[in-house]
């Protein structure tokens, strides 16, 4: 944020409306949404704990997320879909699960609401992502979600409320994340298979042209996961004869 953005960001009324709690050094601070705005919140840890209760509606646990190298919690499926797509964007740079609760007065009464995400992007953006089912949002969550937006704008922060994303991209990136560890990736596989790629054709005999698909395959869906490789994973779910070509721009791991 600019001197000029942040002199006019100190003169909206809602930086003095909101305060963070969050733990920075393993120790719980509690500082106003002014002061907090620079903080790093794509590193910090979970505001609270991830429960597994027994005959429970939702189902909490842990994804290995490619992008940071480390563990990301998540309470629900929807939310461990949401880490997914996240995991396979190459925009973002950086993410962490609960990262602050955010706390407000809304007239009547203390609030506070633990977002599910924040986000980093590549030229520096945060991000705020709650995840929630659009049949799931009643009042106080529409209204934790909307003071929430709120903030997020005053320190120049992106926010989004996102639900439940179509099947077909969802059974395609849920396969693809199988494949988002580098040790999938055989450098001289990738550069072959790029090679077969730089024309349209069928994912696996495209795949054949290079070796064994037992071997191949699992090179191609990691290409396909980065980005180095594309298909249309939207309208119809991955199979033999899916047109792939190489990307436009260099794959990935050449950065």
């Amino acid at each position: 944020m600019a001197a000029g953005q942040l002199a006019e960001a100190y003169a909206d009324p809602d930086l003095g409306a909101f305060e963070l709690r969050f733990l920075e050094g393993g120790v719980q601070v509690r500082r106003s949404l002014a002061a907090c705005w620079g903080v790093r919140f794509e590193r910090a840890a979970p505001v609270h704990p991830f429960r597994w209760p027994k005959g429970g509606e939702s189902f909490a646990g842990w994804y290995f997320c490619a992008t940071t190298g480390g563990h990301i919690g998540y309470e629900s499926w929807l939310e461990r879909d949401r880490l997914i797509l996240l995991d396979a964007d190459s925009q973002v740079t950086g993410i962490a699960s609960q990262p602050f609760w955010l706390h407000w007065d809304d007239g009547q009464r203390r609030r506070r609401h633990a977002p599910d995400y924040f986000v980093r992007l590549a030229d520096g953006r945060g991000r705020v992502v709650d995840v929630r089912a659009a049949d799931r949002v009643d009042e106080a969550a529409a209204e934790a979600f909307a003071a929430t937006e709120r903030a997020c704008r005053a320190v120049d922060w992106e926010f989004e409320r996102v639900g439940v994303r179509d099947p077909v991209l969802m059974a395609n990136m849920r396969w693809l994340s199988r494949y988002r560890r580098t040790r999938c990736l055989r450098r001289h596989v990738a550069t072959e298979l790029l090679e077969v790629f730089t024309e349209p054709g069928p994912l696996r005999p495209g795949a054949a042209k290079v070796g064994d698909p037992l071997m191949v395959l699992p090179v191609l869906f990691q290409l396909l996961w980065s980005g180095a490789l594309v298909t249309d994973v939207s309208t119809r779910l991955l199979g033999s004869d899916s047109v792939v070509h190489a990307a436009e721009r260099g794959p990935r791991w050449d950065v």
